[in-house]
């Protein structure tokens, strides 16, 4: 006697009560799945996106906001600083790297960002075609710019003022493209990369037009004799002390804020926390009242089948064939129930990241298997197992003179 395809048969007896107890649990578990991949990619994209930084500093403001804008580019910056300010902090000994960046244009969307080589070397970039650029209005496209806006070396393209995409258009001051970076899975495959003295330029009509042929500063801050600005610093301590000195001395001795990147999202983490672990209970309540179907289901199904079960009984099967022949129908369910819940999940993330093209959520992959997951397939066996253990101890104690008698 086939145990499995009896089981198979009895189920599909009844497609409409299955197709609903399976449809409740996938519902639960996909909750379940769509939190762990989020949670798994979204904490991994966001060390990989600040590593190599230990302190943002910028203008005075929200320090979540400050880490937000120059490190995920995910937010408005808080606002300009001096350079010369800027400068006078990365020479302090406790600083081993500080890194200035440019912010506030953006190409349909697509941020801008002036910086120097240093930049590139922080994520470790690698160059699918061209070079990184030497002088003004010459960029560096990342991978995902590029392959959505179909731009390649020797195109040109005008950017506009501003964060959001609708904004006031620099048209007189293009953009030459001359580097497309391969793809890194980090937040610079979502950036346009220039100098710092494009971002100058472009909101600055008062310039010496020779001074577009000059090369820009590769490493470091720009030299120049004019009063100018930069919108953050990035920056990598010396040593462990810096940890502990650097920021206090910044926000309490100058005009500026600095911000951990660590500590801003591990704050933001706990933010979330509240909402994350509702939405957890929540997808158990679901899981839970669909174990509570698939038990009513194949209890209220062994009342009917009792004489069924007698019959089998009668003619050589086992108490331990009944017992596995209701056991492996909740099993069944449940390996189902997840198996779609997990397709669902990953079909819900696919459906984000394709809606969201820019930001974090874009950065998302949507068919990757977490480790995590398969914990998902065993709590689901459990709940399977759990629901139907009761039924089928019913079934192995099935009197056959009694249930034929009648």
């Amino acid at each position: 006697m086939n145990i499995f395809k009896l089981s198979w048969k009895y189920l599909m007896a009844k497609p409409l009560s299955t197709g609903l107890n399976i449809l409740l649990l996938a519902l639960g578990l996909s909750i379940i799945t769509v939190l762990l991949l989020i949670e798994d990619q979204f904490e991994n994209k966001m060390s990989r996106d600040a590593a190599g930084i230990d302190l943002v500093i910028g203008a005075k403001g929200s320090p979540l906001q400050l880490v937000l804008s120059s490190v995920y580019h995910i937010d408005f910056p808080t606002g300009n600083i001096p350079l010369d300010e800027a400068k006078a902090v990365s020479r302090n000994r406790l600083v081993k790297k500080a890194i200035p960046m440019g912010l506030g244009d953006n190409y349909e969307g697509f941020r801008i960002v002036g910086s120097n080589h240093e930049y590139l070397e922080l994520y470790k970039v690698n160059f699918n075609t061209g070079k990184a650029w030497t002088k003004p209005f010459e960029v560096v496209l990342g991978s995902k710019v590029a392959m959505d806006k179909g731009f390649k070396v020797g195109d040109t393209f005008v950017g506009s003022h501003g964060i959001a995409s609708a904004s006031h258009e620099h048209d007189e001051h293009p953009y030459v493209v001359v580097g497309v970076l391969a793809p890194s899975y980090n937040v610079i495959d979502q950036l346009i990369l220039t100098s710092i003295e494009s971002i100058w330029y472009s909101h600055d009509d008062a310039y010496d037009p020779m001074e577009l042929e000059q090369e820009v500063a590769k490493r470091g801050f720009p030299k120049t004799d004019e009063s100018r600005e930069v919108t953050t610093v990035l920056v990598a301590y010396r040593n462990p002390i810096a940890a502990i000195q650097l920021p206090r001395m910044v926000n309490a001795r100058t005009s500026l804020q600095a911000a951990s990147p660590s500590f801003e999202i591990a704050r933001l983490y706990e933010l979330l926390g509240i909402g994350i672990s509702l939405i957890q209970g929540l997808a158990l309540v679901i899981t839970f009242i669909a174990g509570l179907g698939i038990f009513i289901a194949l209890f209220n199904s062994l009342k009917e089948r009792k004489y069924d079960l007698a019959i089998m009984r009668a003619i050589g099967a086992a108490k331990s064939q009944l017992f596995l022949l209701i056991l492996l129908e909740g099993v069944i369910l449940t390996f189902m129930g997840a198996v779609i819940g997990l397709f669902f999940g990953h079909l819900f993330i696919y459906i984000l990241v394709i809606t969201n093209e820019q930001g974090v959520i874009s950065g998302l992959t949507p068919f990757v298997i977490v480790e995590k997951e398969w914990w998902v397939i065993a709590y689901a066996l459990f709940v399977g197992i759990l629901a139907s253990i009761l039924p089928a101890w019913n079934a192995y104690r099935t009197d056959i003179a009694g249930q034929l008698t009648r």
